[in-house]
């Protein structure tokens, strides 16, 4: 896709990925970029840089009521969804004990998220013969997150149903990319505290591999988008992971946990 003259939505718009996705649409040359996010003033922010084709509008992508509000609302104003980025996320630190809240929380965002934004948008999308779907994953998706089930879990399945997207739409006219990067300078990364003191972050194999500003990450969705290309890695590396992770299970299984020990705080 060629996001020149294209209406795009891009959800958890206000910062990180989203923000620098919106700002790289906004530089190729979209007619319009609807900044969702919960953060009503960062939306607001972001919008108003687009001389007016930014549109700001709040929403909580993990209620189905907002994310249809949301398609609504860019329908009526633009006439049609040509892109709609599934970008929001949230990361929540632990394993099977982490309590039901939580676990129902960080479903609702990582993965029905998906769900909803595509029962919306994809209507319009088929009746036009014509639509794109970006969802936001992670390497944890076709890996795993040491440190945390819930995001491990979810992103899985966020890639699964992206991959179900393409399989059942591809042909009927509807793009799907899913991206998948490791390491982002975002807030969910710890932002400026952790560049400055970034020991902990450089043990592990995200670190060592290098973080990524969020820039850079949308130039690489860009030239994505532009070849169809389903699964967008920024760092290409994890193509090599999944390759081995998928050819040796046990190997990487037994690396994962070395990984895992090397994280862990000296015994005092």
């Amino acid at each position: 896709m060629d996001v020149k003259d294209r209406v795009v939505v891009v959800t958890g718009g206000a910062s990180g990925i989203g923000r620098a996705l919106c700002r790289a649409f906004a530089a190729a040359g979209a007619a319009a970029i609807v900044v969702a996010d919960r953060d009503a003033e960062g939306a607001r922010a972001v919008a108003d840089e687009f001389d007016g084709r930014g549109r700001a509008v709040v929403t909580d992508v993990g209620s189905e009521p907002d994310v249809v509000a949301l398609v609504r609302a860019a329908e009526e104003e633009f006439g049609r969804i040509d892109l709609f980025c599934s970008n929001a996320g949230i990361i929540v630190a632990g394993g099977v004990e982490v309590d039901n809240g939580d676990w129902d929380r960080i479903w609702r965002v990582n993965v029905l998220a998906h769900i909803y934004a595509a029962r919306a948008a994809l209507p319009g999308m088929l009746e036009r013969g014509e639509g794109y779907l970006l969802s936001t994953a992670s390497a944890a998706g076709l890996l795993t997150q040491i440190g945390s089930a819930p995001y491990s879990v979810t992103k899985h399945a966020a890639v699964a149903l992206a991959e179900w997207l393409s399989i059942t739409y591809g042909d009927r006219g509807i793009g799907v990319s899913c991206l998948c990067p490791q390491g982002v300078w975002t807030n969910m990364t710890g932002g400026e505290g952790r560049r400055r003191d970034p020991s902990e972050v450089a043990r592990s194999t995200a670190g060592r591999d290098g973080f990524l500003e969020a820039e850079e990450v949308a130039d690489v969705v860009l030239a994505a988008l532009a070849e169809n290309r389903f699964l967008i890695l920024p760092h290409p590396e994890v193509a090599t992971y999944e390759q081995r992770r998928a050819g040796d299970r046990e190997r990487w299984l037994n690396g994962m946990r070395r990984v895992q020990a090397s994280l862990r705080p000296p015994a005092p």
